[in-house]
């Protein structure tokens, strides 16, 4: 866990459910930071491991996790993964007390954000839909961006709670609005990280330096996080880390999904995830993004 510097911010009673990458660390800034922090995870190990790490307290259904909370987190797989730890027979939603908020960190569909807004609503309960950017590292560091969705008091309820792993929590709208937002910072990563793949490969092939390339022109226009972060592992051909494949291609194929309801143009993008289908059937699903650049060697 970073270095992190905490705000002081009143203890809250809290769950957290899904302790994966980004759900471990996350819900260990939250216990950091003096919250009462109750975690779930489908495999209760992970849960227990945790517990024992961070002297929390894990419980085996959400259900459980969620009964005494005022605010419950979650960070799982996809919309399936989410509706079943929410309205599933053992489902956080069931345990909530009322006026305690749900917070999910997934990235997901707008369809789930919304109708989990409508049935948390109908349960006396509130629901902000909340994906993050960052990555891994972020969620060490506690330097994520939240992006948000639901109302002004639900939002206002759990953005202090919730800095306690992010940089910023910033709400853009109404239910959906954070999974909009995440699309498209989906959307613009896979141009970036693309660009950046062409851009190598090509210095690579014409004989050039390209540390002492990207060294120039990571200083100019061209600059990016992509470049300093990613450009350098591209030019090692190091992919064994960070945001992997197949979360990308969910990602984008939520994007494809919703622009096609909003009649939305996205080639870039559609061309970006066929590259990304091709390196998964090379074997790479389990690479970092930036191993778009296989496919150029």
């Amino acid at each position: 866990m970073s270095g992190k510097t905490y705000e002081s911010v009143p203890s809250r009673r809290v769950a957290f459910l899904g302790l994966g990458v980004m759900g471990h660390p996350m819900a260990g800034h939250l216990a950091r930071a003096g919250h009462a922090v109750t975690v779930y995870n489908r495999t209760a190990a992970k849960a227990e491991a945790w517990a024992k790490e961070y002297g929390g307290a894990h419980a085996p259904t959400p259900m459980q996790a969620a009964a005494e909370a005022d605010v419950v987190f979650a960070c799982v797989g996809n919309d399936d993964d989410l509706r079943a730890v929410t309205l599933g027979e053992s489902g956080a939603f069931g345990g909530m007390k009322p006026g305690a908020v749900f917070v999910d960190h997934t990235t997901a569909s707008a369809d789930i954000a919304r109708e989990l807004a409508a049935a948390a609503q109908d349960r006396g309960i509130g629901f902000v839909d909340a994906p993050v950017s960052g990555g891994n590292l972020g969620a060490i560091n506690g330097q994520l961006t939240v992006m948000c969705g639901g109302e002004a008091e639900h939002f206002t309820a759990i953005q202090p709670v919730a800095m306690a792993f992010a940089k910023a929590v910033t709400l853009l709208g109404p239910a959906g609005s954070g999974q909009l937002a995440k699309m498209v910072n989906q959307i613009a990563i896979a141009g970036l990280v693309q660009g950046l793949a062409e851009a190598i490969a090509f210095g690579q092939k014409a004989g050039l330096d390209m540390r002492a390339v990207l060294g120039v022109i990571g200083k100019g226009a061209a600059q990016s996080w992509q470049m300093d972060n990613r450009g350098p592992t591209m030019i090692d051909g190091k992919f064994d880390f960070g945001f992997a494949v197949d979360w990308m291609r969910k990602d984008l194929g939520l994007c494809l999904d919703e622009a096609g309801r909003h009649g939305a143009r996205l080639p870039v993008t559609a061309l970006v995830d066929q590259f990304y289908a091709d390196v998964q059937a090379a074997g790479g699903s389990r690479l970092d993004t930036s191993s778009l650049i296989t496919r150029l060697r």
